[in-house]
């Protein structure tokens, strides 16, 4: 009989062992609050919908997915949705994040709730600068007004990036007043760029506590300094010995964080790359404990909260008789499908693109996926290894055929094809990764008791995560557009 898996995070405290992620797999630019009793966080979506993935935990430790900041997209945006920064006053929950505003560049934007989990209420953009505006943070002054503070984006036209700051006005609807530079971009180990500002108080100093250089991919070269001011709106001094948070003997890249408090101590919630999976697997979430030093700076300790000496072992099984999709399925932002369950199956109905694909985080460099479909005449399906829309592999079958296909920038190349007697009820399609780029396809016509190695040679395939993202495994399918294609089941190890 099958059955779902539902994927648990079991995370342990271990000072003794390596560092673990504690939320692992693609959890870029981390935000997390406390919200009566529980601790709750979200990252950057970027492209894959729905928007901002939304967990929750009581000790910061062990987590579970309860929803997406944003199940359908907002009204004024239709990508990049980054950086989602979340904050709570009097009860009420606030996210600040950026996205690409239609016939626009980068916005902050800010959408509300009355609890963390939704429903969000957006309120719109509050500020497009020409260059692009990102990462917003919120924060009160030393007279407690409100401020709104970004980064201007111009490295993106490779201009210095200043973080400003401008008051906010109390229904955080509106930037109002004169807005003000903090700082910018401007020694070398921040490189092209500074971003990314949470901000938190102690003995009468702001600290801001930000990410500089290259934030993403095999060359990244990110990392995390600090600065202070007596007053929000400066002036700032950065610490003379920054980077403060750099790389370390399991992870690469750190940076973009939020601060908090966990039992009376500091910690800032951020994410890394891990060295053996890197890009693949994406930037996934770590949580280190920082102090405040005698001379009133910040300095991070060799303390954190991780996993125990096993990395997390994921399984999960799709047998799609509960609801669909399951919150740890995403799809791209341009592509919304059409699903629907049925005697349990999920039936994907084709749109005009022709193709829709599924996807669900990698988690660590070696893995194995197992879709079973139902031949169609018009349509194939199968296993995908997804970058984005225009960059993946797959393995689909229809009636008569079984292919492997590459898409390598919207350019489409055929890697092998197999001949079917479309006879076959069902047909399990499975594809093996091994350190990341190491693929192998095969198929099983009875049952998933034997597979054929398809025996195909798979063209290098580093290229596939964007810059920003990455990998995800899952389903593909593709055909007349109208045309329904049944899965039976979706199997991750």
């Amino acid at each position: 009989m099958r059955f779902v898996l539902l994927v648990i995070f079991t995370i342990v405290i271990n000072l003794a062992s390596a560092q673990q992620a504690v939320i692992p797999g693609d959890f870029p630019d981390p935000s997390v609050i406390k919200f009566k009793g529980a601790y709750y966080a979200t990252a950057t979506s970027s492209n894959w919908a729905p928007s901002f993935p939304i967990l929750k935990s009581t000790d910061l430790k062990k987590w579970e997915q309860v929803g997406y900041i944003f199940p359908k997209l907002t009204s004024w945006a239709d990508y990049y949705y980054w950086a989602p920064e979340l904050n709570v006053e009097n009860g009420k929950v606030y996210v600040y994040y950026t996205a690409h505003k239609k016939d626009g560049n980068l916005c902050v934007g800010v959408a509300s709730a009355d609890s963390p989990e939704g429903p969000y209420k957006d309120h719109g953009p509050l500020v497009c600068e020409a260059d692009g505006s990102i990462d917003g943070f919120p924060m009160r002054d030393e007279n407690n007004k409100l401020h709104l503070i970004w980064k201007e984006d111009g490295n993106s036209i490779g201009q210095p990036t200043p973080i400003w700051i401008q008051p906010l006005n109390e229904e955080r609807t509106a930037l109002i007043g004169e807005k003000k530079e903090l700082f910018r971009n401007d020694t070398k180990w921040e490189g092209n760029l500074v971003e990314g500002v949470s901000i938190v108080k102690n003995n009468g100093y702001f600290y801001a506590i930000y990410a500089a250089a290259g934030c993403c991919g095999s060359g990244c070269t990110y990392a995390t300094g600090v600065a202070r001011s007596k007053k929000l709106a400066g002036p700032w001094e950065k610490y003379e010995n920054n980077p403060i948070l750099n790389n370390q003997e399991k992870w690469v890249c750190p940076g973009h964080g939020t601060a908090l408090k966990y039992n009376g101590k500091n910690y800032f919630m951020y994410h890394a790359y891990d060295k053996e999976s890197n890009k693949y697997t994406g930037r996934q979430g770590l949580i280190q404990e920082f102090e405040f030093t005698k001379d009133n700076w910040i300095k991070f300790s060799d303390k954190y909260l991780s996993a125990d000496n096993m990395a997390p072992v994921i399984s999960s099984s799709d047998d799609f008789e509960t609801k669909m999709p399951s919150l740890q399925w995403n799809w791209s932002v341009y592509r919304k499908p059409a699903l629907k369950q049925q005697n349990g199956k999920l039936n994907i109905t084709l749109s005009d693109s022709n193709e829709i694909y599924l996807g669900k985080k990698v988690l660590n460099a070696d893995y194995e996926a197992i879709v079973e479909v139902i031949p169609a005449a018009n349509a194939a399906a199968g296993v995908a290894l997804i970058g984005d829309d225009r960059n993946m592999i797959y393995a689909a079958a229809s009636k008569d055929s079984l292919s492997i296909t590459a898409l390598k920038d919207g350019i489409t190349s055929s890697i092998a094809n197999i001949p079917l007697n479309g006879q076959q009820k069902n047909i399990s399609v499975r594809l093996s990764v091994k350190h990341n780029t190491d693929l192998q396809f095969a198929y099983s016509l009875d049952g998933g008791y034997t597979y054929i190695d398809m025996r195909a040679s798979i063209p290098d395939v580093s290229y596939l995560p964007p810059w920003d993202r990455a990998l995800r495994i899952g389903i593909v399918a593709k055909g007349t557009p109208g045309t329904n294609v049944a899965i039976e089941r979706f199997d991750l190890k």
